[in-house]
């Protein structure tokens, strides 16, 4: 018998099936859902820029965390996803950039493998801490995926014991706080974590990090028109940040079926950002990609009958 054959009567070896796969309009962003052994269904999400190649993967099937702005939520949490289903969803992604008749590439050229990972997929990754570290080990192996710790991102809303944690782990990947309000009363309607950790707890767990590893923070921010938007909020934020090694993405909110949300205006989110660096904290608008396949933030479903 073939290797293959023989690994195949011991292991999963493709624990990934490729249900459905959408291109945005642009051809600069590939959705792809996923069906897991047991049934269970996550998405993936790959975004060509003109140097770089990012995937976004998940790291749950479905999010425990319950954000109301978020259609991952919406779905509650099945189950944690393995190292190895992790994992996998780069390999698929790696096969696929190396054949470039098969990548929505358009005419710009482009690398052909994966460059960046961004765990801001589905689902909470320290919430499964154990298997996620697990699968970043094996992708920034030399002997295995071999990606540099540096080009991968791990997004949390603020498991202030994990990101401790995660301050004492060896690898130099960056670390993204969806904080998404200045203070508890906004954040506690949108993120329901907080009533666990509040901002400040969140905050002083980014400063112990940053103490420890020397590295700069992201933090998104889903912007909301009249909900977290205002100009007294943005002076809140940037008092409260100015004194953080950081930078923050403001990003208009995506759109989702059935939200009371709306996305903050052009000029609001203009005016949030220049308010932002009055108080010297860096921010910028961050780029949207594919919302119109549902490929945004905070847009990803277990269930290809709601994309």
């Amino acid at each position: 018998k073939s290797l293959r054959t023989k690994l195949a009567a011991h292991a999963l070896l493709d624990p990934l099936t490729p249900v459905t796969e959408v291109v945005s309009q642009d051809r600069d962003t590939l959705k792809t859902l996923f069906r897991l052994p047991d049934g269970q269904t996550i998405e993936t999400v790959l975004m060509l820029y003109d140097k770089r190649r990012t995937l976004c993967i998940s790291s749950q099937a479905g999010c425990a965390m319950g954000c109301t702005f978020c259609a991952t939520a919406q779905g509650g949490l099945a189950r944690n996803l393995t190292s190895g289903e992790i994992v996998a969803q780069v390999l698929y992604f790696a096969r696929y950039l190396a054949d470039p008749d098969a990548a929505p590439a358009t005419a710009v050229e482009r690398p052909t493998r994966v460059t960046n990972i961004v765990l801001m997929g589905m689902g909470e990754p320290l919430h499964n801490y154990d298997n996620v570290w697990a699968a970043l080990r094996r992708l920034t192996d030399n002997d295995a995926f071999g990606l540099g710790a540096r080009h991968i991102t791990l997004s949390t809303v603020g498991l202030v014991n994990q990101i401790d944690r995660m301050a004492d782990e060896a690898l130099q990947i960056g670390l993204a706080v969806s904080l998404h309000a200045p203070n508890d009363d906004v954040r506690g309607t949108l993120v329901p974590v907080n009533r666990r950790w509040d901002v400040d707890e969140v905050l002083g767990a980014v400063r112990r990090y940053i103490a420890k590893t020397n590295r700069r923070v992201t933090f998104e921010y889903a912007l909301m028109a009249g909900i977290n938007d205002t100009p007294e909020q943005a002076h809140e934020l940037g008092g409260k940040l100015a004194d953080i090694l950081c930078h923050v993405n403001v990003i208009p909110l995506n759109p989702i079926p059935d939200s009371p949300y709306q996305p903050a205006s052009d000029a609001d989110t203009a005016r949030f950002v220049d308010i932002l660096h009055e108080h010297g904290v860096p921010a910028t608008v961050r780029l949207r990609r594919g919302i119109e396949i549902n490929a945004g933030c905070g847009q990803l479903r277990r269930s290809a009958q709601q994309n």
